[in-house]
């Protein structure tokens, strides 16, 4: 999908336009081959930059190639219902040239939506380089804002873990815990194409552009801190469970162990005693049998005293 936008004369507000046009901002959402050949003839921009945000694996990185520039950072994405949403990265490209600004994407993305939907204050399309880290500075607050739900969620989850231990709990926490490593890996790419931003020659910096890139820095390192803080305690979380739920587990055992050998003791007796052959008692009718009674009673008590005492039941 091609959208165009471009400043309303007068006022700075998104409007959107029906052709491409020098200035105008070009947003792609997992565009086609098409859509990529006609937008790259029509600004200049080679199609191999363009393309570079359709591979879900590529890492961020600053290019540049015959007067364009690519700098492609990894964004956080929500997908699922109302009842589970999973949380992961794709990459955003960001690629401009002297006329022209591009947006690719492989799926619609709220770090763009609030641009289009005018909640970023002082946004001017005519300046490329504060665009751009404003888009950056957007991004580390979702950042932020997905690893709060992360955590909220995560606290639920372990709730309903203490009553249940299911495992779709154990799921959902292993869920989270990929997430993590996902959004943590993606944050320390970021920084390092921020850093490089400061000192990537043409660029050209205005008189507020050096405090919205310190915010930048100060909103990305502040969310890598919080995701390895979010994954170190996943992980100890993770473990702990899984030494509670093998402890449980041994717990049972112990239990069936006991019951077994409880069990064993007059089944044993009077599997000798059910012998279709001559037996002690054999004569004595029911006397015989409260006896062989007594006999079990008199081994399965002090069994079932020395359990007690060695807390098998």
């Amino acid at each position: 999908m091609i959208n165009i936008y471009a400043m309303k004369s007068g006022e700075r507000r998104l409007e959107e336009a029906d052709e491409l046009m020098p200035g105008c901002w070009v947003n792609l959402e997992n565009p086609s081959d098409k859509e990529i050949e006609e937008v790259a003839a029509k600004t200049g921009i080679p199609e191999d930059m363009l393309k570079a945000a359709l591979d879900e694996e590529e890492r961020a990185h600053i290019e540049t190639d015959d007067g364009c520039t690519l700098v492609l950072v990894d964004i956080p994405v929500m997908s699922g219902d109302k009842d589970w949403y999973v949380y992961s990265t794709l990459p955003l490209a960001m690629v401009y040239n002297e006329d022209y600004f591009v947006t690719v994407c492989l799926r619609d993305t709220a770090v763009l939506g609030d641009f289009i939907l005018g909640r970023v204050k002082n946004f001017d399309l005519n300046k490329r380089t504060r665009f751009i880290y404003q888009i950056l500075y957007v991004n580390a607050k979702k950042f932020l804002g997905y690893l709060k739900q992360i955590d909220k969620t995560s606290s639920r989850v372990q709730q309903h873990l203490h009553r249940s231990m299911k495992n779709k709990e154990l799921i959902q926490l292993l869920d989270l815990e990929k997430a993590l490593v996902y959004f943590s890996t993606s944050l320390n790419s970021n920084q390092i194409v921020i850093d490089r931003l400061k000192s990537l020659p043409g660029l050209k910096h205005f008189d507020d552009d050096s405090e919205i890139i310190d915010d930048v820095i100060v909103e990305n390192k502040q969310a890598i801190e919080m995701a390895t803080i979010y994954r170190d305690i996943m992980g100890g979380t993770m473990d702990a469970f899984a030494s509670v739920i093998s402890n449980n587990q041994n717990i049972v055992m112990k239990l069936l162990t006991a019951l077994t050998i409880c069990l064993t003791i007059p089944t044993v007796i009077a599997s000798l005693w059910g012998m279709n052959v001559e037996v002690p008692f054999a004569s004595l009718g029911m006397a015989g049998f409260w006896i062989i009674i007594g006999i079990i009673a008199a081994i399965l008590i002090p069994v079932v005293i020395i359990m007690f005492r060695k807390r098998m039941f």
